[in-house]
């Protein structure tokens, strides 16, 4: 199926206001209107387009890696948090061994995950790449953790039974969340084993990086933390990836490189150390991006997957 046109997004606002305040506008707000300051940060965390973790090049990027999913049967999905553009790859002969669904990172898509999801197809999987909300083709510009794990959820209903989620970084979060369904979720996404690369362990970790970047004083930390945790409805550090898989009990291949500067290792030790059911496999030189591209991690990978 042919891709279609290149979705191209203007310049980017906060809902309900044309001010988009950058990073330094936040952190001197967060003097002296702490709790404006937070709701601010708030929406700019739930804005993919605003991250800085998001390469200046991206869009050029994402044109490029788009061209992978030309093999691909496009489906549009219709889900509580909007449409989802998801992109099946079935296997090239030979039963189907089982569904595999793939998880792209924050600020992300799918395409950045087909040299991962490729070898997984020719292994004799069907394998299920999906736009999380506000990121590549699907609906929206915002997007959250839990949003993102709603999508999944829809995602792995329509492709059930589920045999495994392949996760990269925050998309280990998002798969996990879909799993174990607990609040905010109401309903959960089995399936039988993950592998989750470059995975942050601590959803508290990631938004205190992220404040701190800003400039947020303490005060407009918490109330920028709370709306999170009013969305999520259960206190920040609950959102652990240790937690959630402990919570699935389902085996779990951790991948990790060494030097990731990105998410550090030692959230891979920390999640593998709390879980009974997850082995470790550590690379060096791979950072957070090339171990999505290595054969090493790849073959461990699908190795794990057809156990």
């Amino acid at each position: 199926m042919h891709p279609g046109p290149t979705v191209h997004r203007g310049p980017a606002s906060m809902p309900g206001t044309s001010f988009s305040p950058d990073r330094d506008d936040i952190g001197r707000l967060s003097l002296t209107a702490p709790w404006l300051a937070g709701e601010l940060a708030y929406r700019r965390f739930c804005t993919p387009v605003l991250s800085e973790r998001r390469s200046a090049d991206h869009a050029v990027l994402a044109d490029r890696a788009r061209y992978h999913l030309r093999r691909a049967t496009w489906r549009r999905l219709p889900t509580a948090v909007g449409d989802v553009q998801a992109y099946v790859f079935e296997p090239d002969a030979g039963p189907v061994l089982g569904n595999v669904i793939v998880v792209h990172g924050w600020t992300s898509e799918a395409s950045f995950m087909t040299a991962l999801a490729e070898p997984i197809r020719r292994a004799g999987w069907r394998v299920v790449l999906f736009d999380c909300p506000g990121h590549g083709l699907s609906a929206g510009r915002r997007a959250t953790l839990v949003d993102s794990a709603r999508a999944t959820l829809a995602v792995a209903d329509a492709f059930a039974p589920v045999h495994a989620f392949v996760t990269h970084s925050f998309g280990s979060l998002v798969a996990l969340l879909a799993a174990e369904g607990g609040p905010p979720m109401r309903t959960r996404a089995p399936a039988d084993r993950f592998v989750l690369v470059a995975a942050p362990n601590r959803l508290r970790e990631v938004t205190s990086e992220f404040g701190r970047n800003l400039g947020l004083t303490e005060v407009a930390q918490r109330a920028y933390e709370r709306h999170l945790e009013r969305i999520g409805h259960r206190r920040l550090d609950a959102f652990t990836c240790a937690a959630m898989l402990r919570a699935v009990a389902r085996p779990a291949l951790v991948v990790h490189a060494r030097d990731d500067h990105e998410v550090p290792f030692r959230n891979a030790e920390e999640i593998v150390r709390a879980c009974p059911l997850a082995e470790l496999a550590a690379y060096d030189g791979l950072g957070h991006r090339k171990i999505l591209y290595a054969s090493p991690p790849i073959r461990a990978a699908v190795a794990f997957l057809g156990r």
